[in-house]
């Protein structure tokens, strides 16, 4: 088999089964919607035909069952009713895991065979919904097979349609890559190699059954035959929709797109962040030269060097947004995946529940988009468990409860947000646990926003006995752990009795953010201007609140903290203030500040210094700390709380 004929299927393959899911969930709320029943149609019909041709015997099987139910449910002799449903869902999720297995590089040769209950399932869901259908829509449906017996059949079709000579070649391409569903057409509409289709059929269902049993079973059209109309007969509502198909749903999503190896594109990101930081110093170096007086030639050729330093400033920048533009995605790509997650431990856990989605349109680096699916896992688990009532009506609420996921951009920031209309958080009764669990002291003092974070504690959880969806004080933990791991952070507001929210702001792109370079004892740094508001000048003296510095900013009084203090550098004459655009807005005292400036981010992985993540180089050249978006959201606030807050 040819690997990359595998690897371009499952990666298409695992976007059609993925949005096979939200349509069927869509498909539950609204049985009547004939288009979605069709794309759910088209979607395992093109699934089915690559998994044919790169010889996944188990997953044909699958989608051509899942076929004969929605071959009925779309004619009509089967209605859309929660059984079909769970039976597609099934379905769905076994595709999609074996697909997931397959690009983690396991052995096609490996995947397990098709699970009789998920056969049963289809099965019953066919039949016990349409019995005047069920021996037809039975009849083609393959078992479960081992990858050596179809090995021959499906070589043998793949031949056939390569003889078909180069008119037919040119039909199962687009934009030079395989189209799966014209190939699987090209085969079962060709006299010749309908019969090697109804081969991988039947040797489906000897692989599974013995002779005796095959022939009891009252299957003729299952039987390989030379004779390409009973094979034809086997799946009569392939042929009809294929034209209309190809024309338009498959041709969209291919037009002018190709596939890049991730590495690649973050080296080629690295090299022209590179280029932009040494365009940036050259300008700078061409500016300390135009200081000087150059006459005649010299000046002649100054004037070229600027035009031509400026040029390829120009160029750089724009390779390094091009680049830029190519790592980011939408994070609906992420989200599509939690309706089922959503729907199934609801159901488990006996609640009502509706997920809506917004903001999926919004892009983030793809780095965020992977690493935030256990972060938002654990944050749903918990608002099913944890937030959502059992008895919402006693406490006045509509008995469907809804969870909203939504994201947008703002600034140079991405954010999510997870709600739930549950019965929201007790801060006393949390600051209680986290005392029983001894996870703080007993005479710590906590405001009540402190006192929601303690669920990000490790080991801190309000269940008395662990189940399986929570319990054991590690999920939230998780969560803070991902998302700080990517310089982002992540609050919680809630009241009692109206819901929960979790608040995660993360930079849209890792590598490049923009910042204002400031200056304490003799150190230069960078603050995120995402959370910069502006800049003011700092007195002599200041008034005091409980023995801390305090400044009153548009009538508002707000701590001020040295920036050198908290970080352990000597605190010079800090002259200049930043108010800060926190939820718990404070001032940050430096020395100076000498502008802003679009850094590259190099991240500290050898050594851990408290507030700093990472570090960058200046137009100049001149090493640069980055101060963490998460330890000046979180009030310049370290490990221990007592020694991060200092007086300026």
């Amino acid at each position: 088999m040819d690997d990359e004929m595998l690897k371009d299927f499952v990666v298409e393959a695992l976007d059609l089964a993925t949005n096979v899911e939200e349509h069927l969930l869509t498909l539950e709320r609204h049985p009547d919607d004939l288009e979605i029943l069709n794309a759910v149609f088209r979607a395992f019909h093109t699934i089915k035909g690559g998994a044919g041709f790169v010889n996944l015997p188990a997953m044909v099987s699958a989608c051509h069952l899942t076929e004969n139910l929605f071959d009925a449910l779309r004619t009509g002799k089967a209605q859309v009713t929660p059984l079909a449903i769970e039976a597609a869902l099934q379905a769905s999720g076994f595709v999609a895991d074996q697909l997931t297995e397959l690009s983690n590089g396991a052995d096609p040769a490996s995947l397990a065979s098709m699970p009789a209950d998920l056969k049963d399932i289809l099965t019953q869901a066919i039949e016990g919904k349409a019995e005047e259908a069920a021996p037809a829509a039975a009849a083609p449906a393959p078992a479960p097979v081992a990858a050596a017996p179809v090995a021959a059949p499906v070589a043998s079709a793949t031949a056939a349609v390569a003889g078909n000579g180069p008119a037919n070649n040119a039909s199962v391409m687009k934009d030079g890559q395989l189209d799966w569903d014209a190939l699987y057409q090209a085969v079962t509409q060709t006299g010749s190699t309908d019969s090697a289709v109804a081969n991988v059929i039947a040797a489906a269902e000897a692989a599974a059954a013995e002779p005796a049993a095959a022939s009891a079973s009252g299957h003729p059209k299952s039987l390989p035959s030379a004779d390409p109309k009973p094979a034809a007969a086997a799946a009569p509502a392939a042929a009809p929709p294929a034209p209309a198909r190809r024309a338009s749903d498959n041709a969209p999503g291919k037009e002018e797109s190709i596939r890049i190896d991730a590495g690649k594109l973050d080296a080629l990101l690295e090299v022209a962040g590179e280029s932009v930081q040494a365009a940036n110093q050259a300008a700078v170096l061409l500016e300390k030269l135009q200081q000087f007086k150059f006459e005649g030639t010299a000046a002649a050729l100054m004037s070229t060097l600027a035009e031509t330093l400026g040029r390829a400033s120009r160029y750089s920048s724009e390779l390094q947004r091009a680049t830029l533009s190519t790592r980011m995605q939408p994070v609906g790509r992420l989200f599509q995946k939690f309706p089922r997650l959503v729907r199934e431990l609801a159901k488990d856990l006996g609640k009502d529940v509706d997920l809506a989605i917004s903001g999926a349109e919004t892009e983030v680096d793809r780095v965020v988009v992977d690493s935030l699916y256990d972060p938002l896992v654990h944050m749903l688990r918990n608002s099913l468990d944890h937030g959502i009532e059992t008895d919402r009506i006693s406490a006045g609420k509509s008995n469907k409860a809804t969870i909203s996921l939504k994201a947008w951009q703002e600034a140079s920031s991405v954010m999510i947000e997870v709600f739930d209309d549950g019965k929201g958080m007790d801060p006393e009764m949390l600051r209680s646990k986290a005392l029983a669990k001894g996870l703080i002291g007993e005479h710590q003092a906590l405001t009540a926003d402190e006192s929601l974070q303690l669920v990000f504690l490790p080991g801190f959880s309000t269940k008395e006995v662990a189940s399986s969806v929570s319990g054991r004080g590690v999920g939230m933990d998780v969560v803070k752990t991902a998302v700080e791991k990517h310089r982002g952070t992540i609050r919680i507001d809630s009241t009692l009795g109206v819901g929960t929210r979790f608040s995660i702001r993360l930079p849209i792109e890792l590598s490049i953010i923009p910042t204002m370079l400031v200056r304490c004892a003799g150190a230069a740094l960078a603050l995120p201007m995402a959370v910069v508001e502006r800049v003011v000048e700092l007195p002599d003296n200041f008034d005091e609140v409980g023995g801390a510095p305090v400044l009153r900013d548009q009538g508002r009084p707000l701590p001020v903290h040295s920036l050198a203090g908290v970080l352990g550098y000597e605190p010079g004459n800090e002259r200049v203030g930043i108010v800060m655009a926190v939820p718990h807005p404070y001032i940050l005292g430096v020395e100076a500040v000498e502008g802003t400036a679009d850094l590259v981010i190099k991240p500290l992985t050898a050594i851990h210094t408290n507030g700093i993540t990472g570090t960058a180089r200046s137009a100049e050249g001149e090493l640069v700390l980055v101060v963490g978006l998460s330890f000046l959201l979180d009030g310049c606030r370290a490990t221990n709380r007592a020694a991060a807050v200092a007086q300026v």
